[in-house]
This record gives structure tokens, C-alpha cells and sequence, in this order.
């Protein structure tokens, strides 16, 4: 009987939850309001568009619609794994994506901490700023002041022939697309990833550092000691969120840099599935296929690095 009388109190805990949930919202209805507008652009141009996915699974026809257009199952993710350049892109978008990841991530921290070290708050905000100010240039005013400086006839081979040195062919180099891809985007994304670093190290609470120059412990002592301590939840979220995206990111930078000379070493999965769609016979059952195989494998990614940021001690993303 004892179990029996255990379910009717159970219940009840849980309508007394929902009660307080409720309770609480209506407390705060002034503050929930502000989240109508985001709640409705978040179904209306994330959730309702992923009924196109169906397309994934269907043979598209145009006079038939996306619900007309009749199902061929996994048909289309069969030609797509028969299909070399698939795979040969997905290969050239994780090895662009892993290096730059490694290469560039670290900067964002690096200029946060040195920011954080200077005294002068003029000093600090310009040079925030400064180095802020490129996220805000899209890729396409980006390149084409890339393509200025490195021209056959750009400002660096002009230099070059004022000297007497022999000109290089910088943008149509298959070697130096790599090295033009990370330069560039640690150009452009430094500054803007820093705020996040700078915001997690100023909640850090300033007992510490007094408590450190007490014991007299050197600014870099402080940084090892206390600064990097405390942003590491911060640094392991943005490094996950990263991770999350290693088949997607880049497209806007790639397709913009990118030119004849370098296309066999430029060609990534989102170039890939934009060429398929647009450049090609129109087939967007087979590209829509592509995008679906690339958002499978991001999640997969981001549950892994969260499950590997558990298992070294850190808090993850999900509970």
C-alpha cells in the first residue's frame, strides 16, 4: 500500500511545480513579453523552414511543389556518397577548418588578456575598438582589399619591384590559400571574439587579484594563477560552439578569396553544395541531401567535444 500512496503525492509535487512555473511567468509577464518578437523569429526563419529538409528525401519537381514532388527514401544519399568530390570536400573542409581552428583560436584569449593588462581606459577602448572594427567589414570589402595588396600589380608587388625583388603570385598560389585564409581571419575575428573573454574577465572578482599582489605575485603569476582559472568555462563553451561548426564555417571567406587558380584547394563543402545548386543542373534534392549529411555531422561533433569537456572536468553545454 506504502507505493501506492507514494504516486498521488508524487503527482501533486509536479502540479505544485508547474503551479509555481506559471506563477513565476505571470510575476514577470512584463519581462517574458520582450521574448514574444525573438520566440516568433525563431519559428517563423529557424523551425518552420526545416519542413524544406523533406526535399532531402524527395525527387524535386518544380511544377509539383515541395510537398508534391514524390519520395525516393534515401536515394539521394546514395549518389551522394558515390559522388568522389563529396567526399573530397568534406576531407578539404575539416583539414581548413581543424588548422584554422587551432591556429586561430587562441587569439581571440591573447588579445583579451593583454587588453585586460593595460591601465589607461582611453588606451584600452581604442585599441578595443581598433581591433573590433574589422568584424564589421563582410568578406566582400575584406577581399577585395586582399586582392589590392596582393595583386600581380598590388601595393606588395609593387613594392617588391621598387626594391629589385622578383613578384609573387600570392593569390594564385595554391600553398599560400591556406595561409591567406588564417591571416585574414584573424584579422577580421580577433577583436570581436576578445569581448567574450573580456566580459568573463571582468566578472572575475577583483578580492583575488588584491589578494595575489599581497602575497606578491608578479602579473603573469596573476594571469596563470587567476585570469585563465576563471574564463576556462568561458574558453571551453566558445571552443565547443567551434567544434560545432568545423563543416560549416567559412563560406563567406572561401568563396570571396577564392579564384580558378586555387579551386582545387578551395573547393569545401559549402562551395560544394553552392556549386551543385546554382552553378550546375539545378538538382535541390541532391543538394539539400549535402546540407543535411553537413548539419548531421556538426551535431555529432558538438555532442562529442561536450562529452570530452565533461569527461576533463569541465561543464559542457548540456546538462
Amino acid at each position: 500500500m506504502k507505493p501506492a500512496a507514494l504516486g498521488p503525492n508524487k503527482n501533486a509535487k509536479e502540479r505544485s511545480k508547474t503551479g509555481n512555473l506559471f506563477t513565476e511567468i505571470w510575476k514577470h509577464r512584463m519581462t517574458y513579453t520582450l521574448l514574444i518578437p525573438g520566440i516568433i523569429w525563431l519559428i517563423l526563419f529557424a523551425y518552420l523552414p526545416m519542413g524544406g529538409l523533406s526535399l532531402a528525401f524527395k525527387h524535386y519537381k518544380a511544377n509539383m511543389g515541395i510537398w508534391g514532388s514524390p519520395w525516393v527514401g534515401l536515394e539521394n544519399f546514395k549518389y551522394v556518397f558515390r559522388d568522389p568530390t563529396f567526399a573530397q570536400a568534406v576531407w578539404r573542409t575539416l583539414y581548413i577548418n581543424i588548422i584554422k581552428l587551432i591556429i586561430t583560436f587562441p587569439f581571440p584569449i591573447l588579445l583579451a588578456l593583454l587588453l585586460n593588462e593595460l591601465r589607461m581606459r582611453k588606451t584600452k577602448k581604442l585599441f578595443q575598438t581598433i581591433f573590433t572594427f574589422p568584424q564589421f567589414l563582410s568578406w566582400i570589402i575584406v577581399s577585395g582589399i586582399v586582392i589590392n595588396v596582393l595583386s600581380y600589380d598590388g601595393l606588395l608587388n609593387s613594392a617588391l619591384q621598387l626594391l629589385g625583388l622578383p613578384t609573387i603570385n600570392f593569390l594564385g598560389s595554391e600553398p599560400m590559400f591556406l595561409p591567406m585564409l588564417i591571416l585574414t581571419d584573424i584579422w577580421k575575428s580577433t577583436g570581436w571574439g576578445a569581448i567574450i573573454f573580456l566580459a568573463a574577465i571582468s566578472g572575475i572578482d577583483q578580492d583575488q587579484y588584491e589578494s595575489a599582489q599581497i602575497d606578491g605575485a608578479s602579473r603573469m603569476q596573476q594571469i596563470f594563477k587567476i585570469t585563465l582559472p576563471n574564463i576556462l568555462p568561458t574558453v571551453t563553451v566558445m571552443f565547443i560552439l567551434n567544434v560545432g561548426g568545423l563543416m560549416s564555417a567559412g563560406f563567406d571567406q572561401i568563396f570571396n578569396l577564392a579564384n580558378a587558380a586555387t579551386q582545387n584547394v578551395s573547393q569545401v563543402l559549402d562551395v560544394y553544395i553552392y556549386r551543385i545548386t546554382f552553378q550546375s543542373s539545378t538538382d535541390f534534392s541532391f543538394s539539400t541531401a549535402v546540407s543535411l549529411f553537413r548539419s548531421l555531422v556538426n551535431m555529432i561533433l558538438l555532442l562529442a567535444a561536450d562529452r570530452v569537456a565533461k569527461l576533463m572536468g569541465g561543464d559542457g553545454l548540456f546538462r
